[in-house]
């Protein structure tokens, strides 16, 4: 087996799923890409057992075949290599020499056929959505799922499908954020979770255009097919928590502000708060918002102001500033909404308007103030 390819061309299409392979892996063969080709094109894939992301390349080639080849050693070679055809010849124990514009390199590959099958698309149904579409709600929910493994249903984004739109929700029990694309329809009403590691490795590796995706489920896996990207990976098996009963229905004070200058001040404010709460107190009178933080252990204290828009009584309440910050930069509008009504009660923040074909939701819990 023999084939030439670009150096360069590899070397991206390997570092969009190098992200797959786990650094400390049970089986050894995991710690390979495997190499298959036919009809002239090089599919190279990754796989943890949760997860495999597979990509295509073109190459010159007279046969098809296939070899396992050590992730680690090819890529860092690929790093350090400029741009040149590569020409790798495979003999029949699998091993593996690479010639480049003035070296040679030495390799041994393992049998593919140790390499952990992928699984089937059995009884799946289909949906498609624009990829941008995909990018966009993975940026916009990732950032709220939970790390905490004895709840694992919200340790990834809920997939909510229906013929009008696609609905992605994603919650830590402190924040929770609610995104829906109209411009994604689905064939029935289903719903499912995705974990989120093969969602940061979608957000890295698909493009924000108008390509379709074509996404397809069953009972445990989901597949995602882009022209040139594809991703496996099993999905969560759990219930997830009915999110609607926490979302207040009427917040009836209203909150605008120049979402920069709001994040701005956070920031340097939340310099000088806790460490372990990055409790922020908010306190709104007219049309002047004051924040203030403290940290008595280390007497640090940091109170900034800035004008506002604000419909609705006086009103002082703290939330976790670093939440905060996080959910700002999930909006693309240049003001915020934030609607309010008690210092017990759940805030929520939206763009100032909505996106074409997109609407997003967020919800904070307030923390107890230190008075």
């Amino acid at each position: 087996m023999k084939f030439i390819v670009s150096s360069s061309l590899l070397s991206k299409q390997l570092g969009q799923i190098n992200g797959v392979i786990n650094a400390n892996t049970v089986l050894p063969i995991l710690e390979d890409f495997l190499f298959e080709i036919k009809d002239k094109k090089l599919s190279v894939t990754a796989t943890d057992l949760e997860t495999v992301m597979k990509v295509q390349l073109e190459v010159e080639s007279k046969v098809d075949g296939r070899v396992c080849i050590p992730h680690k050693v090819l890529s860092d070679y690929l790093k350090n290599i400029p741009d040149q055809p590569l020409t790798f010849s495979i003999d029949k124990n699998f091993g593996i020499d690479i010639t480049s514009d003035n070296g040679k390199y030495k390799i041994m590959g393992e049998n593919p056929d140790n390499f952990p099958k992928e699984p089937a698309s059995d009884d799946a149904n289909s949906f498609t959505m624009p990829s941008t579409a995909m990018v966009s709600a993975i940026n916009k929910t990732l950032f709220a799922v939970s790390n905490d493994d004895l709840r694992p249903a919200m340790t990834g984004v809920f997939f909510e499908l229906s013929k009008k739109h696609i609905q992605f929700v994603s919650t830590d029990a402190h924040k929770l954020v609610k995104y829906i694309r109209t411009d994604a329809k689905a064939t029935k009403d289903d719903s499912f979770i995705v974990p989120r590691k093969p969602l940061n490795l979608l957000k890295n590796s698909l493009p924000d255009n108008d390509d379709e995706l074509t996404i397809s489920y069953n009972s445990n896996h989901l597949f995602v097919t882009h022209p040139n990207i594809q991703l496996i990976c099993r999905l969560i098996d759990a219930r997830f928590p009915d999110y609607k009963v926490v979302i207040p229905a009427d917040n009836p004070y209203k909150l605008i502000l120049n979402k920069s200058d709001f994040q701005g001040a956070l920031r340097r404010v939340n310099v000088f708060a806790n460490k372990s709460t990055n409790q922020v107190a908010l306190t709104i009178s007219g049309s002047e918002l004051q924040m203030a933080a403290q940290d008595v252990d280390f007497s640090f204290e940091g109170n900034e102001r800035m004008s506002c828009q604000f419909d609705g009584s006086d009103l002082q309440i703290a939330f976790n500033a670093k939440f905060l910050i996080e959910m700002l930069s999930a909006v693309d509008t240049s003001e915020i909404s934030i609607e309010l009504s008690t210092p017990t009660r759940a805030g929520i923040m939206k763009p100032s308007e909505q996106g074409e074909n997109e609407e997003l939701l967020m919800l904070v819990m307030p923390l107890m103030l230190n008075n």
